[in-house]
């Protein structure tokens, strides 16, 4: 098995504690008709320069049956700006249009194979996964942006057509797994494409 869920797999269940004092599972979110489920977190500068784009691309595509859903698996004993308060404190000064889950174990960022924050994965309405790895092709600087990976895939699937690009690498920082160093990535992570 590939260390990052491939297309067509089946989305990864989870339960977990949300910046908004209540706990989700994928079954919360059947009612969307597109689910995107994106490792992210507090410090990143990747995540930090594209978080507005993110939020455009959410905002845009909320009104055909799109959801977001923001997840910090991060540990906050490799960094303190990842912790859950920051998380909350973080959601209440940007008012992001996702909600935003706490992996403490970090066992969901490993049933996705999350390599990078942030790292992106479609599912469709069957929660079979049609897309996974960036948003942008310069998430630290989206002036710089030639492509968005993510709307392409988003848009191709709504009008009916195959998605030309279904994978590409995620560009960010790798997640921060406990008792690691900061840059120590799971010896079978690997590059996508």
């Amino acid at each position: 098995m590939a260390y990052t869920l491939e297309i067509g797999a089946r989305a990864p269940e989870f339960y977990l504690p949300a910046t908004n004092g209540k706990e989700y599972g994928l079954s919360d979110f059947d009612e969307a008709k597109i689910l995107v489920v994106f490792f992210t977190c507090n410090h990143c500068p990747y995540v930090i320069g594209s978080d507005e784009v993110t939020r455009k691309t959410a905002e845009k595509y909320a009104p055909v049956g799109i959801r977001f859903v923001g997840i910090n698996s991060n540990s906050p004993n490799t960094y303190p700006e990842d912790s859950f308060p920051n998380m909350v404190k973080r959601m209440n000064q940007y008012k992001f249009p996702w909600v935003y889950l706490y992996d403490a174990s970090q066992d969901i960022a490993l049933e996705y194979g999350a390599l990078k924050t942030p790292h992106f994965y479609v599912f469709d309405e069957n929660r079979k996964l049609i897309y996974t790895g960036r948003s942008i092709d310069s998430p630290k600087d989206p002036s710089r942006a030639s492509v968005n990976d993510l709307e392409n895939a988003l848009d191709e699937y709504l009008a009916g057509k195959e998605i030309s690009v279904p994978v590409t690498n995620p560009i960010g920082c790798n997640v921060k797994w406990e008792g690691k160093d900061a840059h120590w990535m799971p010896p079978d992570a690997c590059d996508l494409t």
